[in-house]
């Protein structure tokens, strides 16, 4: 058993149980007796504990992201440092972290990942502005409340951007969230932590990571050298610009990454309110630059490192904790082992890149390549332009997005790129916008979302448009409750200004109903079973009160007769004890108890149906003691002389 359940911290905060164990520390639920509320405890793990430099950073750290005030953070109340114990004291937070509800709910649309996205940006702005770094941004590390609402969490290996790095020469973050400078092994900032923003971006656009492989130095090296395929190939549904502003996040060269997580953040907010916009980043920015580097002397420390790898490969590989992971990816082969991975993945492009040379020239000596007109499509729909004979075989259209237009009827295609008479070798697309008509706009798809989320969602579109949200309530088998199975109008169609817009929300599935019967006059017993096992209800209380009716028998219910309820409600159930007692009526009459003659005193016994009545002792001389008798119909008495029985007869009581 853990032996930190039950303890008392300070004498304030009772650990209840473990909720999460990491690389560096182990979080717990507990209760915080002065301010009588729950709160999250992270306990540093005790081989960590031992070393004091270590410890002395995590105190100082923990001080600093405890100043972080923020919706989106989760709040620090408290930083414990002892002589065996340092702890940190955060709220406690009602939710799932975004990996789990990414893996739960599937594929993400581009509306939500916006949402999503635009929270945690403001988060990171907020530490970024005080200076802390939090270098392990992941999903893991991201709670997502029921309201949804977001909130960045798990600052365990942050580092004051204006210090050195915490352990010197090691390699923080997840490997599959990490930016390039941190895999590189270099000192990472604040743009750091807006790539790897950018990387969950990208894999909630497109429900994939944007770099996978056997192990962890694999994934690092591609992060280094490699480009991910665009969320638009993987799901042509993701808006141009939403797409730019992800790729710019992830830039691999810090110069083309957005500098601060605010300018991120207005990109976002300036897609919102036109999705037309321009991003300042070519497709040409997402390469990473030649760099030639002279031959160099590895320091000794660096061969003492190389030389470790293969002692190091031979231990366990430890398992990622998907809920409460502070450090996935802690490289111990140190900053030499990095630029050796560097060094390997220049060589690779440099080969690569000769390779594609050679092949684009073989290949122009080998067969000219053709050269096509892109045709004007503006005016025609879609389905008219895959049909032309400019188009067939030869262009592939795609849908960009769609606009309000003046000029245009629905469907017509307004805007596109290339331009007409641009001559074209190769990327023989043609992505095109397309008309939504006259001051109208598309219903957002926000089937299989929390009502209340997709109201928050459409937000900018209800405030434009003026619109009427109503939800209606309908059981579902699939669509768990409260999130929307279907919309009025659906998704993709036009709406008006003061339109009303109606979301069915689940409700769950729908329960049977059964009519109540009469259970009036019959043995409880008896109902008792035919209560669940014909009528599917659930017995509720039995109380027994006296009346006429028979011992047992049923004489109210609490559920009216032919009412419908659900199958499984309770009913309650008043029951017959009997007829009330009635006392008999009784009278008193007086007897004469007869005395001895052959002695001069006796102790006198009289009972009355074995119940005393007298008990003295008397003189013999009056020859009789009268008696008082009360109760009703006969009774039976009998006298006794010194204990010894002397008569016993009836007498009635009239």
């Amino acid at each position: 058993m853990d032996s930190y359940i039950g303890k008392m911290l300070d004498g304030r905060y009772e650990i209840l149980e473990r909720i999460g164990t990491g690389g560096m520390a182990v979080v717990y639920k507990a209760k915080c007796h002065r301010l009588n509320r729950l709160v999250a405890v992270k306990i540093l793990k005790t081989d960590l504990a031992q070393d004091a430099d270590f410890r002395r950073r995590f105190h100082t750290e923990s001080q600093a992201v405890a100043l972080l005030s923020h919706a989106n953070i989760v709040s620090v109340y408290d930083v414990s440092r002892g002589n065996d114990l340092d702890y940190i004291v955060m709220e406690m937070i009602d939710g799932i972290t975004l990996k789990q509800y990414m893996e739960r709910k599937g594929a993400l649309n581009w509306r939500e990942s916006l949402h999503f996205i635009t929270q945690i940006f403001r988060g990171l702005d907020h530490a970024h502005d005080r200076g802390i770094v939090h270098r392990d941004i992941k999903p893991q590390n991201i709670m997502v409340l029921r309201d949804g609402s977001v909130k960045v969490t798990d600052f365990g290996i942050a580092c004051m951007e204006d210090t050195s790095q915490t352990l010197t020469q090691q390699t923080f973050g997840s490997v599959h969230y990490i930016s390039p400078e941190q895999a590189k092994g270099d000192r990472p900032d604040a743009r750091s932590d807006i790539y790897s923003a950018g990387v969950m971006f990208y894999e909630m656009l497109c429900n994939r990571l944007p770099f996978e492989g056997e192990s962890a130095v694999s994934i690092a090296l591609q992060h280094v050298s490699s480009i991910p395929l665009s969320p638009r190939e993987i799901d042509p549904e993701v808006p141009q610009a939403l797409e730019l502003i992800c790729l710019k996040a992830m830039a691999p060269v810090l110069g083309k990454r957005y500098q601060s997580a605010q300018a991120a953040i207005d990109d976002l907010e300036a897609f919102r309110k036109n999705p037309d916009m321009t991003v300042d980043i070519q497709v040409e920015d997402l390469h990473v630059a030649k760099v030639d580097e002279p031959t160099m002397v590895i320091p000794t420390p660096q061969v003492k490192a190389a030389e470790q790898v293969a002692e190091r490969k031979k231990r366990p590989v430890v398992q990622e904790d998907d809920d409460y992971d502070d450090q996935d990816y802690a490289s111990s082969r140190g900053g030499s082992i990095a630029r050796i991975v560097f060094l390997l993945a220049i060589l690779a492009a440099v080969i690569f890149g000769l390779f594609t040379l050679f092949q684009s020239i073989f290949d122009s000596f080998v067969a000219p390549v053709p050269e096509y007109t892109v045709p004007d499509l503006q005016g025609m729909t879609i389905e008219e332009a895959m049909e032309s004979e400019d188009v067939v075989d030869i262009f592939e259209i795609i849908e960009k997005t769609t606009v309000v237009s003046e000029d245009y009827e629905a469907g017509q295609i307004v805007t596109q790129e290339p331009s007409p008479d641009t001559v074209k070798k190769s990327d023989l697309v043609i992505y095109v916008t397309v008309s939504q008509g006259l001051a109208s706009t598309a219903m957002s798809d926000v089937i299989g979302q929390n009502y209340r989320m997709a109201e928050l969602l459409m937000k900018d579109v209800i405030t434009e448009k003026n619109l009427t949200i109503e939800t209606e309530l309908v059981f579902s088998d699939n669509v768990p409750a409260e999130d929307i199975v279907s919309t009025l109008p659906a998704a993709g169609g036009l709406l008006e200004d003061g339109d009303i817009v109606t979301f069915y929300v689940s409700q769950g599935p729908e329960i049977s109903t059964t009519t109540v019967p009469s259970f009036i006059g019959k043995d409880i017993t008896t109902v008792e079973q035919e209560v669940v096992s014909v009528w599917k209800l659930e017995m509720g209380t039995t109380s027994y009160i006296e009346d006429d009716a028979p011992s047992g028998q049923v004489i109210q219910q609490s559920i009216a007769v032919a009412t419908e309820v659900n199958e499984g409600t309770a009913i309650d159930f008043v029951v017959s004890s009997g007829p009330a007692y009635v006392a008999p009526e009784t009278h008193t009459i007086i007897i004469d108890a007869d005395l001895p003659t052959n002695a001069e005193r006796v102790k006198l016994l009289v009972t009355l149906d074995d119940i005393t009545v007298y008990n003295q002792e008397v003189d013999t001389a009056q020859g009789s003691v009268p008696i008082s008798l009360t109760g009703s119909g006969t009774g039976r008495v009998t006298i006794y002389w010194d204990g010894v029985q002397h008569k016993e007869y009836t007498v009635p009581f009239e």
